[in-house]
């Protein structure tokens, strides 16, 4: 790399090659091309509604030992499909197949899977409009759709 320019007119210099340098910084080129949006089935929303394919069981990472109950999910905006955690003892009951759930970010660092549940970055808040917290407490009734 040459000498920086150092003169009293080498401003338009300094700036253009501070433009140029700063595509070598990842996180600046990640921001810029947005790839966190086009990586992230949400495209960026805080949550997304879907309808459940399957129910499915992933195992927890070492050294818990548990099957972690979850289901696969069709975003209604994107197509695409993803795993969503049901938290909850006995969550799980009041999801069925082919209803619209809404999801949310499970909270792990990054927008990455939290805890012991590899690769399951979301977790389910409602189903069909209804608050799955609430139904697992007993306050509410599920709504047959």
């Amino acid at each position: 790399m040459a000498k920086k320019s150092t003169g009293e007119f080498a401003g338009k210099k300094l700036k253009k090659r501070r433009q140029k340098y700063r595509w070598n910084s990842p996180k600046y080129k990640s921001r810029v091309l947005k790839l966190k949006e086009k990586s992230n089935p949400l495209e960026g929303s805080p949550m997304a509604r879907g309808i459940v394919l399957e129910k499915v069981g992933i195992e927890a990472k070492q050294p818990n030992s548990a099957i972690r109950k979850c289901v696969r999910i069709q975003l209604i905006k994107s197509g695409r499909q993803v795993t969503a955690f049901a938290p909850g003892v006995g969550a799980i009951n009041f999801i069925d197949e082919h209803d619209e759930v809404t999801i949310d970010g499970i909270g792990g660092r990054k927008g990455g899977s939290m805890g012991d549940i590899p690769g399951v970055r979301f977790k389910v808040i409602k189903v069909n409009n209804v608050s799955l917290v609430e139904m697992v407490r007993g306050r509410k009734e599920k709504p047959i759709r």
